[in-house]
């Protein structure tokens, strides 16, 4: 009589097969043991509850992931519903950027915030805020103007002295934000004396969700004055 020798892949595809094997043979459990990375043997069972404890960190670490986003998400709509009524409330250009500046510096920890338009001025108390069309400082922001694209940079020496004045050199990062006005366009630029604070790496969603609300302000105001 003849018998067939079972190999290791033969007991493999069994026990693949059949999966509630040990819940018929517990006694088994004890028996057996599986080489642990250290050299020594382990109960199956150690390792199915090592694999267990393994998987169940994983999954713990996930939910912690998951729970930081959310954590982050309600944050970012705090300070984006923050924002957005303290532009409600302000009726004039002048009272836009008191605003602004306030609740980025409070609730986003900027160093500058600077708003430039690029139409003729209407008001020559607010004349800094605005760049001529036909104005030579339109040239250096015609890149970003362009690709209607926030840009996260240091700004070049010509951009920052336009932005920010005197205080040009002691901006070492910015998040440039194209503004559409209408016929017109404009350029949200907030600053940080931090260099790493506005990355190129960095995503560009929330800042483009503050110039669309800051933009949809001053086009109302624009076209009431």
């Amino acid at each position: 009589m003849s018998h067939t020798l079972l190999t290791a892949n033969d007991v493999e595809v069994y026990l693949q097969q059949h999966p509630e094997f040990f819940h018929e043979h517990l006694h088994l459990l004890e028996q057996l043991s599986i080489p642990h990375p250290s050299g020594a043997a382990v109960s199956l069972i150690t390792k199915q509850l090592e694999l267990f404890r393994r998987k169940h960190q994983d999954q713990e670490n996930q939910l912690n992931e998951l729970i930081e986003i959310a954590r982050s998400n309600d944050i970012a709509f705090f300070r984006l519903h923050k924002l957005t009524l303290a532009l409600l409330n302000a009726v004039t250009l002048q009272e836009v950027m008191v605003n602004l500046e306030q609740v980025l510096t409070e609730c986003f920890l900027t160093d500058f915030v600077e708003v430039r338009l690029i139409q003729s001025c209407a008001d020559e108390t607010m004349a800094h805020l605005f760049i001529a069309p036909d104005s030579e400082d339109v040239k250096p922001f015609m890149k970003e103007l362009a690709c209607k694209q926030t840009k996260c940079a240091r700004p070049t020496l010509a951009q920052a002295k336009i932005l920010f004045g005197e205080l040009a050199l002691e901006v070492n990062s910015c998040a440039m934000v194209p503004m559409a006005l209408g016929d017109s366009a404009g350029i949200l630029a907030i600053g940080s004396r931090e260099q790493g604070r506005f990355h190129y790496s960095m995503g560009q969603l929330f800042l483009t969700q503050i110039g669309e609300i800051v933009e949809a302000r001053l086009l109302s105001l624009l076209r009431q004055a």
